[in-house]
């Protein structure tokens, strides 16, 4: 208690005082990039772009680095504490292989906490409290940027069997610890918005079920403040943006298990930012929320979070899609149709999970009223068309790139037959088409899974272009394009 009232007066933090502790957060996002780590700026991360870093906070006076487990592959799995309080808070990240950024969050609180600034501040926290980290728990799926282990399981749902190295130590390091708070850290598509609402869920929370009941004990609710807490800051920097995950009990899970165990069990789930497929402003946010989570924690100050606040941030729903056209016209069999079209942009892995391409797909077609685009198009009065072939047949590659390209989709070509195309390539990086030279024009219907490209038409005036599920607008100026396909048959 002596140590909860030092921080509290050291921090200028107090229960009466809500207002100084949210102004008192503002400082972390403020000051964010003089923390950031800069090593680990993409999202494809791996196993040996995180290990200097750690060997760097071996070497780091006020931190403990130890290996507590291998991989099925034999990588490392080790844990950084720093901190000298009674409270321990235990934080993992990336049990699922592909979500990699509260892993990259990790490292800026890291940097944060080894930094000089701050110094009275992170002086009062570190006695109040014991950090934490296991960075990246799944090194094997990450190497390949996939949810599952080398084993094939999703080491989430492994909790009871402990099959997996990597489960089994998650399991020794919290029995070792018995931490009182515990932050599951993942990813979530960025197809879930918060309901009812046009806005992504960027930053998801739950207070995971420890049975079927959905009982709230005196652990999870300690896990439901926090989150209210979060929340609250949260909302500072992306109002609205913000759902509370499904909590039907899954007995598998680690986060349901944890918090039946004793440990007030938090998940963040990372999803979805506009322009922000790299996730680099969500890392952010990930930093702000859970920096300012250990600060509630070892103040105390979120034990005057209501439940309430909990109850009231939005569910998470799942109507966002990358672009949707809506209310276009759409001729058929000789009638018109009014309809919308919902499209997603899948991620290929190039060789090595060091970089993607991008596959455009109608993921919906109909009356998508409820669905929302992180692009839309109001469609109304325009038609749509097939997209038409350049006449003249290229010789390869090297003549295809000297086009002009915001001209040809403004004549409706998204197009281009190409004599000589290459064998193993299946993506270019033209706002275009490739296909062969005897490619013939796919017809003006479409189907859900198709590839989405086609034609706005106003008259007989090409308005927008869609090639491979991106949008061009043939009325703005734009330098580059987004990748297209190579196509070895109509309707690809």
């Amino acid at each position: 208690m002596i140590r909860k009232c030092l921080l509290l007066a050291v921090c200028g933090i107090s229960l009466s005082a809500t207002a100084q502790t949210e102004a008192f957060t503002q400082r972390f996002f403020e000051t964010y990039e003089k923390y950031r780590e800069p090593s680990i700026g993409q999202r494809r991360i791996q196993h040996q772009d995180i290990q200097p870093l750690i060997d760097r906070f071996a070497r780091t006076e006020g931190f403990e680095v130890r290996k507590v487990g291998s991989s099925i592959e034999g990588r490392d799995l080790r844990l950084l504490s720093t901190g000298r309080g009674e409270t321990d808070i235990f934080l993992w990240s990336q049990m699922h292989g592909d979500e990699p950024t509260a892993t990259q969050a990790i490292f800026d609180i890291l940097n944060f906490l080894s930094s000089e600034d701050f110094r009275e501040e992170k002086q009062a926290l570190l006695d109040s409290v014991r950090i934490h980290f296991l960075p990246m728990l799944n090194p094997d799926g990450a190497a390949r940027f996939q949810r599952h282990n080398f084993l094939g399981i999703d080491i989430n749902r492994d909790a009871l069997r402990l099959q997996s190295p990597e489960g089994q130590t998650l399991k020794r390091v919290r029995d070792s610890l018995q931490a009182e708070f515990g932050f599951n850290l993942h990813d979530q598509s960025r197809y879930y918005n918060a309901e009812q609402t046009p806005k992504p869920a960027t930053i998801s929370y739950l207070a995971p079920a420890y049975n079927y009941e959905k009982e709230v004990n005196v652990v999870r609710a300690r896990a439901m403040r926090v989150i209210g807490y979060m929340n609250r800051i949260l909302q500072e920097y992306a109002p609205g943006q913000v759902g509370r995950y499904n909590d039907d009990f899954e007995p598998r899970a680690f986060g349901d298990n944890i918090q039946k165990w004793g440990t007030s069990a938090i998940l963040i789930e990372s999803g979805g930012y506009p322009e922000d497929l790299e996730k680099q402003e969500i890392r952010k946010l990930n930093y702000v929320s859970i920096l300012s989570a250990i600060y509630a924690i070892a103040s105390g100050s979120y034990t005057g979070v209501s439940l309430d606040d909990y109850y009231q941030i939005p569910e998470n729903d799942r109507k966002m899609l990358d672009l949707k056209i809506q209310e276009v016209t759409y001729p058929l069999e000789g009638k018109s149709y009014l309809m919308d079209f919902g499209i997603y942009r899948a991620e290929v892995d190039r060789d090595g999970h060091r970089d993607f391409w991008n596959i455009g797909r109608i993921t919906d077609m109909g009356d998508l009223s409820t669905f929302y685009g992180y692009e839309t198009v109001q469609a109304t009065g325009l038609e749509l068309r097939s997209g038409k072939l350049y006449p003249t047949v290229l010789p390869d590659m090297d003549a295809v790139s000297s086009l002009d390209f915001r001209s040809l989709l403004q004549e409706g070509y998204t197009y281009v037959r190409v004599q000589n195309v290459p064998e193993k390539q299946m993506d270019v990086p033209f706002p275009v088409h490739i296909v062969g030279a005897g490619f013939k024009n796919p017809p003006s219907k479409w189907d859900i899974g198709d590839n989405a490209t086609f034609v706005l038409y106003k008259e007989n005036k090409p308005l927008y272009a869609i090639v491979n599920g991106f949008l061009y607008d043939l009325e703005q100026e734009w330098e580059t394009g987004n990748n297209s396909l190579i196509l070895r048959k109509s309707g690809s």
